[in-house]
């Protein structure tokens, strides 16, 4: 094998903080080769995204590298100065944050921004800088991309600006690219060009990639090794089809066990209990040892080795230590599908749209004249009964998000009809509609933009309880708030702290808990589960199907993970360009998918697996809401498409009693 790209070697990376020390790296040792993919798994709050800024040499404040080496082409950059390290980032080491809200900036269009990266490090001007420009941001999958330009960052969907990162990223040419939850916020069939576009940039530039990622089916179809890391340590590193087939760390078969799926749905999900100890202990055995269903008195008193198990396959346990006999893996924390009773819903209707649309004035000229709209919800009909989730799916920027805001009369609608248990939302005064507020919550997709950042985690919780009246005695709120965080798996010591001293993750389940405090009826959830890993993922799950269970709640789901929507879902609707084009039982829409832009969702996303059908990639963008095509949204990018689809936007037909599609293929 070539002679690697990057070599770490027994890095440890430690922040000061007001509590002590966080030893956020300690001592790992790995390499990246020319055109290879290592895949970070772990999750938040093992430091994989310090291992990633400690590469980069962008710690925060506080944060010091106190021991190992970082080569890159040999070359030790952690002797270099910050005047030779900016020529370093960005043109031969590039990185996507996990978080664009905190790394555009808001003030400066997104042309302005990949062209600041083209003038550094490709040297290019005029013309040909905005040619390139608008190149990068369609290789990445945004639509009508010339325009797109001259738009700031706030008017663009959380999945689109995920992309510009990764244009800015790539203007460069790097030759190693640091991605940290590259595809987070992007729907399947977006993630998927996004995956063949790294795929073929490794083919033709031999660019390496250090992936970090929760979504082992990212993982299956762009690693080529995995390293698993679990509080500040790498515990377990192979290739990827020998970890996948048999993962041997019993953190590792955890976080397989967590894993959504439709063959899970009447069951809980495997969980790990606890949480990741906190970084500023000093540990004396293995790090998993209180969360370990294996673990015995050994594991407490002695760190172990390094045991190699299969080619390149190594692993950082007691259980494979030939000196120390401990007998088989459990039988109980293997792979296993659960099954359990099948809940019992109601079947009364909670929420009922009727034509609901949501238009956006365009206006220009010194008077501000309206010259058209942006129709980004232009019809849409949704039904869900109390205790049911119903999942809405479709690209980013096809209007998911506005369709649940106008739902909640966050965002009045143009036109349509929300009925919430009876009562006509559409028009209702702001004093009628606060009684309400109660009753309706929404979990959003960026928490660092949902959570203030000047108040503490306790503060935050607290404040709708005492806005909607849910808990006037203040010693109730508190013990309130310590029982929800420890359900979404947090500590009640964490009360004082601020949003900026969590992970991503962390920050979503605070979400997810100022939510659930209110007691409400009808939750949307905007892509709750997007920056969670695996294992709390399943966690919050768990959770939100017990909740439904014992109080009848319902959810609006809006996501692009079909795993999740597969295990949650009773009912799915697939919604493109503003338009429901297909919707009915989860079962049926999943298992039988009819208009063609489903069979593409579906496709496109990644799987364990090995084998199957190839995605099915669509042609050209998805059109701009402000002029959608005459006839069928879809037939411009459609494989199907026949003259008529050119003409008429087809009718909803009916193919079963709760089956509907939207296209003129069954007419």
């Amino acid at each position: 094998m070539s002679s690697a790209l990057l070599d770490v070697a027994r890095l440890s990376t430690a922040i000061a903080g007001s509590t002590g020390t966080v030893r956020a790296v300690d001592d790992i040792t790995f390499a990246i080769f020319p055109g290879e993919t290592l895949a970070l798994l772990g999750e938040s709050g093992c430091g994989k995204s310090m291992t990633a800024l400690s590469i980069m040499r962008l710690l925060p404040e506080g944060g010091r590298i106190t021991a190992g080496s970082v080569r890159f082409q040999g070359q030790d950059i952690l002797a270099l100065t910050e005047t030779q390290m900016r020529g370093i980032r960005g043109s031969a080491v590039a990185m996507i944050f996990q978080e664009p809200a905190t790394s555009l900036n808001p003030v400066l269009t997104v042309g302005q921004q990949i062209a600041e990266a083209l003038t550094r490090h490709a040297a290019l001007a005029g013309t040909e800088l905005r040619r390139r420009a608008s190149q990068l941001l369609a290789d990445v999958g945004i639509p009508d991309s010339e325009r797109r330009l001259g738009d700031y960052p706030f008017q663009l969907s959380g999945g689109m600006n995920q992309r510009v990162m990764m244009a800015i990223a790539l203007a460069g040419e790097p030759q190693l690219l640091i991605a940290d939850e590259p595809t987070t916020a992007l729907d399947v069939t977006i993630q998927a060009q996004v995956l063949d576009l790294l795929k073929r940039l490794q083919g033709q530039r031999r660019m390496a990639v250090l992936l970090i990622s929760h979504d082992l089916g990212v993982v299956a179809q762009l690693a080529h090794r995995v390293a698993v890391m679990y509080a500040g340590q790498i515990i377990e590193i192979a290739p990827r089809e020998g970890f996948l087939a048999a993962p041997r760390h019993p953190y590792s078969r955890k976080l397989f066990a967590a894993l959504p799926s439709a063959a899970r749905r009447d069951g809980r999900l495997e969980t790990i209990k606890g949480t990741v100890p906190p970084l500023t202990d000093r540990f004396a055995g293995c790090r998993f040892a209180e969360r370990c269903p294996a673990a015995w008195d050994l594991c407490r008193a002695q760190a172990p080795a390094w045991h190699r198990v299969a080619d390149r396959h190594e692993v950082r346990c007691h259980l494979f230590d030939p000196r120390v006999s401990r007998g088989a893996f459990p039988d109980g924390d293997r792979v296993q599908t659960l099954v359990a009773n099948s809940v019992r819903h109601r079947q009364e209707l909670l929420l009922d749209v009727i034509d609901l649309r949501v238009h956006f004035p365009i206006r220009r000229g010194v008077f501000k004249q309206t010259v058209g709209h942006v129709k980004a919800v232009d019809g849409v009909n949704l039904r869900l009964a109390a205790g049911h989730t119903l999942a809405l799916v479709g690209e980013s920027g096809c209007g998911k998000t506005t369709a649940g805001k106008a739902i909640l009369q966050l965002i009045r609608p143009t036109a349509g009809t929300v009925y919430f248990q009876g009562t006509e939302l559409s028009g209702l005064p702001e004093r009628q509609l606060r009684p309400l507020r109660r009753a309706m919550q929404i979990v959003f997709q960026n928490p660092f933009a949902s959570l203030d950042p000047r108040m503490r985690v306790g503060q935050i919780i607290e404040e709708g309880l005492i806005a909607l009246s849910a808990a006037k005695d203040r010693s109730t709120r508190q013990s309130r708030i310590a029982i929800l965080l420890t359900q979404v798996g947090l500590s009640k010591d964490m009360l004082g702290r601020y949003p900026h001293e969590f992970s991503g993750g962390q920050r979503q389940r605070i979400a997810i808990a100022r939510a659930l405090a209110v007691e409400p009826h009808l939750i949307v959830c905007d892509e709750p589960t997007s920056a969670l890993d695996v294992s709390v993922q399943a966690q919050i799950l768990n959770l939100l199907k017990e909740l439904q269970q014992s109080l009848g709640l319902s959810f609006l789901f809006i996501t692009h993970n079909i795993a999740v929507v597969e295990y949650l879902a009773h009912q799915v609707a697939v919604m493109y360009l503003g338009r429901i084009v297909e919707q009915g039982m989860a079962d049926e829409v999943l298992r039988h998918p009819r208009h063609p832009y489903t069979e593409a969702l579906l496709s496109a996303v990644p799987r364990l697996e090995p084998g199957g059908p190839p995605p099915i990639f669509l042609s050209g963008d998805m059109p701009s809401p402000s002029s959608p095509p005459r006839g069928c949204h879809f037939h411009p990018r459609c494989p199907k498409a026949m003259d008529v689809c050119r003409q008429i936007y087809p009718e909803r037909r009916q193919l079963s009693a709760s089956h509907e599609v939207s296209c003129h293929l069954y007419g």
